[in-house]
Formats: structure tokens, C-alpha cells, sequence
């Protein structure tokens, strides 16, 4: 793990980038809520907000202005510490698991360099994984805490849902794992710069108009991990644990107001570590698309004349490439819960047990096995 910084100029600039990134997230949830309102309009053929603001860009103010002068709510035969700390809790896994994902390379300024992430850990997928996963006891948290039959039951469902989910999610990046051999993302996207080009039984084969990305190594993991991400985000077709016709509005029955804003910040935050993490394995990081960070920086040298200039044209570059990648797994998010249908719960279950979870393991082999030949024997 990396540290804070060696001197009180470093440390300042780290702690000021880690409260940029956490209000970056935060402040992204907003957009994606009007665009996933406009969306489902659009989709469904009918208006989304309209009348608060130019195309309705305003009633996410009015929102929060209702979610902050609501009156507080505490159920009767609920438990206090686990009913307030639940919405806490919901928002902090997603906020410390996005800030160890790479967005750019690195920004240089004579001897110092800052990375466009809140922190760089060496075990970055163990990292994210295991924080991201204490969603669902703040899931359990809030179904036991607000003393409700409706509440207990969605809690239960949504934590048996991203227990199960998460075997098949973890084997199918283990195929990753072994494709680039480190644990490190920021490692993981310098294996993906350049054009597409890997041995074969001695032999190099390139494909130049190609850029290197996992996506085309691990197809499918790279399924099984997206189609695994909205049942650990709780999204359609995966929200059991929410299931409206059936249990109100599951864990978060009893919840309103800012206390509500909470969760939904926490399920959003969890689709923009899946949306990050996808673009991290499978789609190059931040890389832009063949072109490696060197030639990107020569590029920007060449339009500046400037050292400094040109690092951050780099940086800049490779900042938007990640947020456009990022954005469209984004709308994948939102475009799928305005398109497909709910599951039962035992269809549900049938398919991450029965079906993603031998699909991981299977590819999880055959790539172990792949990788074993090519590397092992030359003809």
C-alpha cells in the first residue's frame, strides 16, 4: 500500500484529491438520478421531469429539499442504533471501494507525482471486493432495525442474493487475475495499453487496429462479472429484495427522507464501482483505445511545446476516456432496469447457482489451462 505522502505538500495535495474523489461520486448520484428519470421516460414513451427547471434539471433540487425537511421517522419496535446507522453505513463501502480504482495516469509536477485516484493499494481487487461486499450488512442492519415483517424479509432476501452472487462474481475474475498476474488495477490497465498483441506458442500475434483489452481475452468473464454486478448492486432484473408488489419496498420500508437519499447514494455507488470495475478488466482502464500513454503525451507535446502542458493534456485524456467508458456501463445500468423484467426468487437462485457459478468455474479452467499451454511449449 502506498503512502500518504513523504512531505506536508504531499500529504495536503493526497488528503484534498480523496475528498475530491468522495464529492465526485456523491455529487455524480444527482445527474444519474435526473438521467435515469429523463431515460425511463424516453423509453417508456412518456414525459420524465419537465416542469422544475430546463428539461426538469431542477427537481433535483426540489428533491432534496423534500428528502431534508421531512419529518424524522422511527418505527415503534424498532431498534435505534441499527435503524440510524444503517443508511450510514450503506453509503461508506461504496465511497472507500470507488476511491482505489485508477482514472488516469498519473499527473507529474517537476519531482512530484499525484495519482488520479483517491489511494493506490497493491491488493486493489481484495481491496474493493471486500468493502464493497459489507453492503450487505448494512442491508441486514436496516431490515432487523426497523422492526418490520416486510423489512426483515427483503433484508434477508438481499443478503442471501449478494452472498450467492458473489462466489460467481469472484471466479469470474479470476480468469483476469491470471491473464495479467498481479492483484494491482493500476498494473492490470498498463497490461491492457497498446494494440492487441499476445504469444503463442512462441510466436507473437498482433492485430495493430485492435487495442489489448481483457475483454477480448476473458468474453466470457467479462459477462458472468457485469451480469453478477446488478445482482450485488440489488438492480433489475435482480431487485428482490425490493420487489414492490410483494414486500412494499423491502429493507428500506420504513425509511424516508434523508435517510432514504442515503441508501439510494449507497445502490448508485455500488453500480459505479461494478460501472469502474468493468471498464478496469475488461475495457483497458483509462487507456484510449491503442494508443499508449507515451504517444498520447508526445501528441500533447507536440500541440503545447510544453513538458508541463503535455502531461496534463495526458492526464486529462486519459481521465475523459475513463469516464466515457465509465458513463456507458453506467446507462447500461439504468437502460436495463427500464427493459427487463423482474425475476422470481427461485429463478434467481437457479441461475447464479446452477448456472454462473459452473460458467466461472468452467472458464476459470479453461484459462488456467490456456494460459499453461502457451506458455509452456513452443512449436
Amino acid at each position: 500500500m502506498t503512502s500518504m505522502g513523504s512531505t506536508s505538500f504531499e500529504i495536503t495535495i493526497n488528503l484534498i484529491k480523496t475528498v475530491l474523489v468522495f464529492l465526485m461520486m456523491v455529487q455524480a448520484v444527482p445527474i444519474l438520478v435526473w438521467l435515469e428519470r429523463r431515460g425511463s421516460g424516453f423509453i417508456q414513451n412518456r414525459f420524465g421531469p419537465n416542469r422544475v427547471g430546463p428539461l426538469g434539471l431542477m427537481q433535483l433540487l426540489a428533491d432534496a429539499v423534500k428528502f431534508l425537511t421531512k419529518e424524522d421517522f422511527f418505527p415503534e419496535k424498532g431498534n435505534s442504533f441499527m435503524f440510524y446507522m444503517a443508511p450510514i453505513f450503506a453509503l461508506i463501502p461504496a465511497a472507500v471501494a470507488y476511491m482505489a480504482i485508477p482514472m488516469s495516469v498519473p499527473l507529474k509536477f517537476d519531482e512530484y507525482t499525484f495519482l488520479i485516484q483517491g489511494y493506490e493499494i497493491n491488493v486493489g481487487i481484495v481491496f474493493v471486493l471486500g468493502v464493497s461486499s459489507l453492503a450487505a450488512y448494512t442491508i441486514l442492519m436496516a431490515g432487523w432495525g426497523s422492526g418490520s415483517k416486510f423489512s426483515l424479509m427483503g433484508a434477508l432476501r438481499a443478503s442471501a442474493q449478494i452472498i450467492s452472487y458473489e462466489l460467481a462474481l469472484g471466479l469470474s475474475i479470476v480468469g483476469v487475475i491470471l491473464l495479467y498476474g498481479t492483484f494491482n488495477l493500476t498494473e492490470m490497465v498498463h497490461a491492457q495499453q497498446g494494440a492487441l498483441s499476445f504469444k503463442a506458442f512462441g510466436n507473437t500475434i498482433s492485430v495493430g487496429w485492435l487495442p489489448n483489452w481483457g475483454v477480448f481475452y476473458q468474453p466470457v468473464g467479462m459477462i458472468l462479472f457485469f451480469a453478477a454486478a446488478f445482482a450485488e448492486s440489488n438492480r433489475l432484473p435482480f431487485d428482490l429484495a425490493e420487489g414492490e408488489a410483494e414486500l412494499v419496498a423491502g429493507f428500506h420500508t420504513e425509511y424516508g427522507g434523508f435517510k432514504m437519499l442515503m441508501f439510494f447514494i449507497g445502490e448508485y455507488g455500488h453500480m459505479m464501482i461494478a460501472s469502474g470495475l468493468m471498464t478496469t478488466f475488461f475495457f483497458g482502464g483509462y487507456s484510449i483505445w491503442n494508443f499508449t500513454p507515451q504517444e498520447v503525451n508526445q501528441f500533447g507535446f507536440n500541440i503545447f511545446g510544453s513538458e508541463m502542458a503535455a502531461n496534463i493534456f495526458n492526464s486529462v485524456a486519459h481521465f475523459l476516456s475513463y469516464n466515457i467508458k465509465f458513463a456507458i456501463f453506467l446507462w447500461i445500468f439504468i437502460h436495463v432496469r427500464w427493459t427487463l423484467p423482474r425475476f422470481r426468487y427461485d429463478q434467481l437462485m437457479d441461475l447464479g447457482w446452477k448456472t454462473m457459478l459452473p460458467w466461472a468455474l468452467a472458464n476459470t479452467i479453461v484459462t488456467a489451462t490456456v494460459i499453461y499451454l502457451f506458455s509452456s511449449y513452443t512449436f
